[in-house]
């Protein structure tokens, strides 16, 4: 499978990650975060950040992992890409290494999420890659404009919370 986000398709994609992610910014379920993950031309799963709900876990991706994981009734993703709003963090990063999805592809990066005042540790998904020798295949800035909007509406709210 050849990742990358290029094409219509991987858009298509990746505007369900942001529909998603703008979720948030009216809930306040957590971060303006979304996910999805597919496999081949095929949806498995879609879904977003609820930390604010009451797990420090509910990262949109660790909720998209859960929800394809269920689905095809294994946790075993090999074959699948993960989309993005925002590059995932360690955890996110691991957990998708875990679950063998063959790549990422994101919008912002995690500097993008430090600068509006999210707790994110400083640790690239590349770095994560290297140090682990982890064969997930990376693909950034992919819509970053539209994700960088997640983030500026987001920063905006006079209600948000930081976490």
């Amino acid at each position: 499978m050849k990742i990358s986000g290029k094409n219509k398709t991987s858009a298509k994609f990746m505007k369900l990650a942001i529909k998603e992610a703008r979720r948030n910014i009216r809930t306040m379920d957590g971060g303006p975060f979304g996910a999805c993950i597919v496999k081949g031309n095929k949806l498995l799963a879609v879904s977003r950040n609820k930390v604010l709900v009451s797990d420090a876990t509910a990262h949109a991706e660790i909720n998209a992992i859960r929800l394809a994981s269920a689905r095809i009734k294994s946790y075993d993703l090999s074959g699948c890409v993960i989309y993005s709003t925002t590059e995932p963090c360690p955890m996110c990063f691991s957990a998708i290494h875990w679950a063998k999805i063959e790549g990422v592809i994101y919008g912002t990066t995690i500097s993008d999420a430090r600068r509006i005042g999210f707790n994110e540790l400083n640790i690239s998904s590349a770095q994560m890659r290297r140090k682990g020798k982890s064969r997930v295949k990376l693909t950034g800035g992919f819509l970053r404009k539209e994700c960088l909007e997640l983030l500026d509406e987001w920063s905006a709210l006079e209600n948000k919370m930081l976490y």
